[in-house]
């Protein structure tokens, strides 16, 4: 039997297993072992990194990749890793790097800026990076949805999203000395500040947001009135001088109060974001509202320089409406100017009460009967001088009974006034008619006369002086005749002194028309009596 036929030799079945199972076993555990390191050393990586986010911003002023931080609340939370512009080269696009476990910051609602310095109103901020360089400030927000792509805003935001408090909307037609930051004022107490603004769509009004911090933020309610406090507010009344402003910190950068008036029931809360007028001074956001204006029309045939629309008019010192347009007219067939005047008057103020009245009743019959009335005892409107110093003028109605007698036609629209001319107006009147009747007495003439007058009276008092001399020296050479205490030497005596007053007197008229040649006219004033 040939060797190649022999039987293989046996080899018991656990052997050639056992052999089996090392072989493998020795392949495999350094690929296992080195898979494994490296995915755990993976997964470490990806979570000791933290998540990624992009941030777009309008330029990369003061940023730098690999250096500039992303700061919360003075942590540091993230770093910038690349910046780019973006494709249509308008906006730069960052991606950034966050630490771990701020899955939660990266929300809708979260916000980001470059911290710069910044001087906005009162507000001074970012002055540090002036020596550790720029970097992102964050805001967290409150949205569940998270995000990962983020747009920055150009500036910091003034309040931040933790802080208590409401926003509220003023509208103005011009923004003055107010910027982001000026303080909000509540009894010169500086409760909250501007946070933005921007003009209205039609162009004109502004729309400023601010926010009042809580807990004075309950104290505005839906009667709340808001205005200007910037600068100094000084007013000239009949009362003196009054000077008032809010704070030194209101005159140097501007600032708004507020106030609800005392009277009346107290009113709810404004919601958020209510929408408020913003007046331009207190006494403008506390002037009494009109509640039934009525148009009517003034013709004045004198100057209405001073006149202005919003001055007021008032009736015995009473404010009863305002003007609401100054005009010019010239009659075609006299060429006569005068100056139509547009007021609005309030009914309620001259005595009509809507609310006391009863259920139906006629109130435009009511206000033509009063007006008729008072028109018939003469009531009249009148130019006067608010302000001596800024010759500011004012519409008032009074009582004038020796006004000529006047009607109202009602079917006019709007029904025209009477008036009267003004004090000044009357009082320049008078004084020209004075000039000119002094203009044609003859103080030429006069003064001629009164010379001659004088020089005649100069020799009747020296030929009565010298008569008088003679007189006494015949009363010395006679004094036998005559006694000193005779009843003739008496008479002459008395007579003489009569010349003598008669001549003062004469001489003290004679200087006093040269210094007032209008007493003839006149007569002598008080003061000279």
């Amino acid at each position: 039997m040939p060797e190649t036929d022999k039987p293989l030799p046996h080899v018991p079945e656990s052997r050639k297993l056992s052999k089996k199972r090392t072989r493998l076993s020795l392949v495999w555990v350094i690929p296992i072992v080195a898979a494994a390191a490296g995915v755990w050393v993976a997964v470490t990586r990806v979570l000791s990194e933290g998540p990624a986010i992009t941030i777009v911003f309008k330029s990369a002023e003061g940023l730098e990749a690999g250096k500039t931080r992303i700061e919360y609340n003075g942590v540091e939370v993230g770093t910038v890793d690349t910046i780019r512009l973006s494709d249509d080269h308008k906006t730069v696009i960052t991606t950034a790097k966050m630490e771990p476990k701020t899955e939660g910051f990266l929300v809708e609602d979260t916000k980001f800026w470059v911290v710069r310095p910044r001087i906005s109103g009162a507000n001074v901020s970012g002055l540090g990076t002036l020596i550790s360089g720029a970097y992102i400030g964050m805001e967290i927000g409150h949205a569940g949805n998270q995000k990962r792509n983020f747009v920055a805003l150009e500036t910091p935001p003034v309040v931040t999203i933790d802080v208590p408090g409401r926003y509220f909307v003023l509208k103005t037609p011009e923004l003055g000395s107010l910027d982001t930051g000026t303080p909000i004022f509540f009894r010169r107490l500086q409760v909250g500040q501007v946070t933005a603004y921007e003009l209205d769509k039609d162009g004109h009004s502004l729309s400023i947001k601010v926010f009042v911090n809580a807990p004075y933020d309950q104290y505005v309610s839906t009667d709340t009135r808001f205005w200007n406090a910037s600068g100094i507010d000084v007013s000239l009344s009949a009362t003196g001088l009054s000077v008032q402003t809010q704070s030194v910190l209101s005159i140097l950068i501007g600032g708004i109060a507020f106030e609800t008036p005392p009277s009346g029931p107290r009113l709810p809360e404004a919601e958020a974001n209510a929408v408020f007028t913003l007046f331009s001074s207190h006494a403008e956001a506390f002037k009494l509202t009109a509640r039934d204006p009525q148009t009517f029309r003034l013709v004045f045939k004198e100057s209405v320089r001073g006149l202005a629309p919003g001055a007021p008019v008032e009736f015995r010192g009473i404010p009863i409406g305002e003007v609401v347009e100054v005009g010019a007219q010239v009659d075609a067939q006299t060429f006569e100017f005068s100056a139509p005047v547009t007021i609005s008057l309030d009914a309620q103020r001259m005595g009509v009460k809507v609310l006391d009245l009863a259920p139906g009743a006629d109130l435009n019959a009511i206000r033509k009967r009063l007006l008729d009335s008072l028109v018939a005892h003469g009531v009249r409107a009148q130019l006067r001088s608010g302000n001596l110093l800024t010759g500011a003028l004012y519409v008032s109605f009074d009582f004038f009974p020796e006004a000529p007698p006047a009607e109202l036609d009602w079917s006019q629209t709007p029904v025209q006034l009477p008036t009267i001319p003004g004090a000044l107006e009357g009082m320049e009147a008078s004084v020209t008619s004075i000039v000119r009747k002094l203009e044609q007495v003859p103080f030429k003439g006069i003064s001629d006369d009164l010379q001659k007058a004088i020089a005649e009276l100069d020799r009747t008092l020296v030929s009565a002086r010298g008569a008088l001399d003679s007189g006494r020296s015949a009363l010395d050479n006679a004094g036998k005749v005559i006694e000193p205490n005779s009843v003739l030497s008496g008479q002459l005596e008395g007579t003489l002194q009569e010349v003598s007053r008669a001549a003062r007197s004469l001489r003290v008229l004679a200087d006093y028309l040269e210094r007032h040649p209008e007493a003839l006219i006149r007569g002598k004033t008080e003061e000279a009596k």
